[in-house]
């Protein structure tokens, strides 16, 4: 994935999609292929960021969030975002043990095959958020350019069916029609059990929380650091919640300064 150009640009619909890594990635932009308007070329995966950059018949481009924000006024955006403790498992799970060679990017970060959490953990906190792999980058810096939210709207991948439907209705007031439901892509640990094997200690959990701050603020703010690690199920809340949540973040922070 490109490292700064998160969003898929849909040029004759006026459509962004802010991808995050593990958040359902793949099945969302399988789902999106539908929308295009000419036979793709052969030969490349839709995970591909090259696919999206130069095998839709320049249909579609790759932009940066700053690029993104810059059309919000005229475009639908949409993005879905994951409890950070929850995403931080399912990265790791792929990235370190299931494959041998970690990205590239993980690897100059000093992640290596095999390690354990904790010290996927501690290599986290000593590097630079800009350093990061996207797979484990934070969502906000994903899709936030400045202290802006990019995406209209965002949905939580733990109620991912209910807020498809939701974002189905408000495409169609744009007269963009994807599919009802989401493919099942790259599905993995679907099971909702807890993450506190993973996150047993204040140790851990802390440099997660100073890492992972702003998803924290911005996405669950409402949400216990304990609910997020038990994986407990989340009081359903409508996705453009999610703005008010941020508008709050940021008075807070004014409070605070």
């Amino acid at each position: 994935m490109t490292r700064t150009h998160h969003f898929i640009h849909f040029k004759k619909i006026k459509l962004l999609y802010g991808r995050v890594p593990k958040v359902a990635n793949t099945s969302i932009k399988h789902a999106l292929c539908s929308l295009l308007t000419e036979k793709p070329t052969q030969g490349m995966k839709t995970t591909s960021d090259k696919f999206w950059r130069d095998f839709t018949n320049n249909e579609t481009e790759l932009l940066s969030p700053l690029q993104a924000r810059k059309l919000r006024k005229t475009h639908f955006s949409f993005t879905f975002v994951r409890n950070p403790f929850d995403r931080l498992v399912a990265a790791y799970n792929n990235k370190v043990i299931e494959i041998e060679n970690p990205p590239s990017p993980m690897q100059k970060m000093g992640i290596q095959h095999g390690i354990s959490f904790e010290e996927f953990i501690d290599i986290i906190a000593s590097n630079k958020s800009e350093d990061f792999d996207v797979h484990i980058m934070p969502q906000s810096e994903i899709l936030c350019a400045g202290n802006k939210l990019v995406p209209k709207f965002v949905g939580r991948m733990e109620e991912i069916n209910l807020h498809w439907g939701y974002l189905r209705k408000r495409m169609n007031t744009y007269d963009i029609k994807v599919r009802k439901t989401l493919p099942h892509k790259n599905s993995r640990r679907t099971e909702k059990k807890s993450l506190r094997e993973y996150f047993y200690s204040n140790k851990i959990i802390n440099k997660v929380v100073s890492a992972y701050g702003d998803d924290l603020r911005i996405f669950y703010p409402e949400v216990s650091i304990d609910d997020l690690i038990e994986n407990k199920p989340l009081n359903s809340i409508r996705p453009q919640q999610i703005h008010r949540y941020l508008k709050q973040a940021k008075f807070n922070e004014i409070e605070k300064s």
